[in-house]
């Protein structure tokens, strides 16, 4: 298991190195909570680091990893049978125009986001538009917790420490074991449901395109 002092103890004498590949780390790993916020807070209280790129150098470092989760999920549809991707094609089409909002809300809370990566990835959605708004998330979230730090000083550092006590082996076991669980509710239903009955009551222009053409014309469009 991961040493979570170990990877904040490698921050403090890798600086700006050490914040990218700890929010890197802290998401690559998909299920597995590894707390990198604690690091933002710990960095922006050191006056000799820039805020500004703090919040930069861990925002990339997250959405690299949540990019390489998403592609991994996007060509792992491949192994899936012609008839699931035909039952999936009007929950593409939604997911296409909507699954913004999804991915920045995603990116932006303290959720599971893997729960919301993993099923857009297979259900093929943007990749570009999914790096765009998991950028924007994951900035916005940066930006909020480091300059919040610098602001009001050690009382939300220690919130954030006390929150993500990494001496609860509880939440360690349980975190991982109940995403994993729902993840798989979750592609259960995505496989089985047939999305055109219902995704066509409120999106009947979702289903206009029986021929299954739809990942080409998403192509034209990345």
């Amino acid at each position: 298991m991961i040493d979570i002092p170990d990877l904040y103890s490698f921050y403090s004498s890798s600086g700006y190195i050490g914040i990218f590949l700890i929010s890197f780390i802290g998401s690559i790993i998909p299920f597995i909570p590894v707390p990198y916020f604690p690091v933002l807070v710990t960095s922006a209280l050191d006056k000799s680091l820039d805020p500004n790129l703090i919040v930069l150098l861990s925002t990339i470092g997250a959405v690299l990893a949540k990019t390489i989760i998403f592609i991994a999920s996007y060509y792992g549809r491949n192994i899936l049978s012609k008839k699931t991707k035909t039952r999936m094609l009007p929950l593409q089409k939604v997911l296409s125009k909507y699954g913004g909002i999804g991915v920045f809300v995603a990116a932006l809370t303290p959720i599971p986001d893997d729960l919301v990566y993993i099923p857009l990835g297979i259900a093929k959605y943007s990749p570009s538009r999914f790096a765009l708004f998991t950028f924007a998330g994951k900035f916005f979230l940066g930006a909020t917790i480091v300059w919040g730090t610098v602001f009001l000083g050690r009382p939300i550092m220690d919130r954030f420490l006390v929150v993500t006590d990494s001496s609860n082996e509880y939440s360690t076991i349980l975190v991982p074991l109940i995403t994993v669980l729902i993840l798989a509710v979750v592609l259960f239903f995505t496989f089985r449901f047939d999305w055109a009955k219902i995704i066509g009551k409120w999106f009947p222009w979702a289903i206009d395109n029986p021929d299954g053409n739809f990942d080409d014309d998403q192509k034209k469009n990345n």
